[in-house]
């Protein structure tokens, strides 16, 4: 689905108005990418400054699986079983167990610039949320030696999960994984990295917006794993796992040297960083943010370095997915009116 719009403003170096389109895909057999990131075919290919609004399925499972576990066949997703009992042959799928919508092409997108995700908005498709962790899985595979699996009834309406009696968890949805293809090969959907991914990072709700280094011509982005919310760290190895429908304007930004993804939100500037080691993780964020405050906020290295020590957070984004995820924060509200 296509719709023009004319937009007033700049896009890159251009000044003229020029018309931006808006796209809806939809989930289904030939438009996800099961397991992995790569250089595929495009399910759409878009320009810069065009707007998409990706459809994308839970990690919850096949339906007869939800309904065997009390998900009445209505409340699921049509969509899920039709993904689930298509004829996809085993080769395009793995090794990672992620269905991901797209890939989304962006044409001026080539090796070497940068992609802006806006995440404009960020809908729950489903009455539910899933959880569970399983043997050998999560943070604390020795304390845990079995699988549990719990559902989390979801009220959209006053944007609550009811985990339990008495136990009432504020909704904050967004995509566990979004990012674009490698330069080569096939990487697998569970470790994040440079391309992003799966980095399950939860400040990555509507209103941020992603920004990602570009190895493949198009980038090739694709979304999915969504979660109706989750806390740092992901220790069981997965969230409030739920189906999303989410909005996401692109703009290319040609030539622009980046190692690592980066995200704004309304009130912070966040650089990430990954590794299978947590140290390593934190050593690539922290860099990053230091070279964000240089290169942005022209500061010295010096400065932008104790800065980093005095106002930025360093969190845990997750432990679990092969590599661990750490995300640098740096309050917005600490750089003044006039300052560099």
């Amino acid at each position: 689905m296509r719709r023009l719009l004319l937009t007033t403003g700049v896009l890159l170096a251009g000044s003229m108005p020029m018309l931006a389109a808006e796209y809806k895909l939809l989930a289904t057999p030939t438009t996800i990418e099961w397991g992995h990131y790569a250089v595929t075919k495009p399910a759409i290919t878009v320009k810069s400054g065009d707007t998409v609004t990706i459809q994308a399925l839970s990690t919850c499972g096949p339906s007869d699986r939800l309904v065997a576990r009390g998900i009445k066949a209505e409340d699921i997703p049509a969509y899920n079983d039709a993904i689930y009992k298509a004829d996809i042959p085993a080769s395009e799928k793995g090794p990672g167990g992620h269905i991901l919508t797209g890939p989304v092409a962006v044409e001026e997108a080539e090796p070497g610039d940068v992609l802006e995700v806006q995440i404009l908005k960020v809908d729950i498709d489903a009455n539910f949320a899933c959880n569970g962790f399983g043997l050998h899985r999560g943070f604390l595979p020795m304390e845990f030696p079995y699988s549990r699996q719990r559902l989390i009834p979801l009220d959209r309406q006053k944007m609550i999960g009811h985990f339990a009696p008495g136990i009432d968890i504020p909704l904050h949805p967004f995509f566990g994984s979004m990012g674009v293809a490698p330069g080569n090969g096939r990487l697998d959907s569970a470790p994040p990295f440079a391309h992003a991914g799966n980095m399950d990072n939860k400040e990555l709700v509507a209103g941020t917006t992603l920004y990602i280094p570009v190895a493949a011509k198009g980038a090739l982005f694709v979304a999915g794993d969504g979660h109706a919310g989750q806390g740092n760290g992901e220790v069981d190895i997965t969230a409030m796992e739920t189906f999303l429908t989410g909005t996401f304007k692109f703009v290319v930004h040609k030539k622009k040297p980046m190692s690592w993804p980066r995200a704004e939100t309304p009130t912070h500037y966040i650089t990430m960083g990954f590794s299978p080691d947590l140290k390593e993780a934190t050593e690539h964020a922290l860099r990053d943010m230091i070279d964000f405050l240089v290169e942005e906020k022209h500061m010295t290295r010096d400065d932008a370095y104790m800065l980093s020590s005095v106002a930025v957070d360093l969190d845990i984004t997750q432990l679990v997915d092969g590599n661990v995820g750490v995300h640098a924060m740096c309050p917005k509200n600490i750089f003044t009116v006039g300052s560099k």
